[in-house]
């Protein structure tokens, strides 16, 4: 198991994700309990790219629950189609928000958060969590993120 993250100050955001993919297969490798996983995995994120928000929530009892994130205090329950994580949960897609002010239903758990990025779960076609990133910033995400947000979601197993 690595548990020392290098992190990438220079570069393009390519190569920042580039570099971070090793380093989170090896975090994860080897270590089953899903929770320290999930943990990391927003530490990782969080320390590498210095986002506003990052963090998972899980689908429990048809809603999804707040689990392992890292910055300011979050909504702890969301319904399913209720702001972008929750119409994630709703579509089985990968929603980028350029402006979440324009986002019709959305939660504001942070008046700083200006963008976000959220990509669903799926076992066996089921949405069973949510990656939530956001971003101080308007406009930081794109396909970009999407791409390397969706293969690290790849490294955790589920059930």
């Amino acid at each position: 198991m690595a548990e020392d993250l290098k992190i990438t100050i220079k570069g393009t955001k390519e190569e920042k994700y580039l570099a971070l993919l090793p380093q989170i297969a090896a975090l994860v490798e080897g270590e089953k309990h899903l929770i320290a996983n999930l943990a990391n995995v927003t530490a990782a994120l969080k320390q590498q790219f210095g986002w506003l928000w990052v963090g998972f929530y899980q689908v429990k009892n048809d809603q999804l629950v707040l689990g392992p994130f890292q910055g300011p205090i979050a909504c702890t329950r969301i319904n399913k189609g209720r702001g972008v994580c929750g119409t994630s949960w709703a579509e089985s897609k990968t929603i980028i928000v350029p402006d979440v002010s324009k986002f019709p239903g959305h939660i504001a758990c942070s008046s700083d958060s200006k963008s976000e990025i959220v990509i669903p779960i799926l076992v066996h076609g089921d949405v069973v969590a949510v990656l939530d990133v956001d971003s101080d910033k308007l406009d930081d995400f794109d396909m970009i993120d999407q791409k390397y947000l969706e293969q690290i979601i790849g490294f955790l197993k589920f059930k």
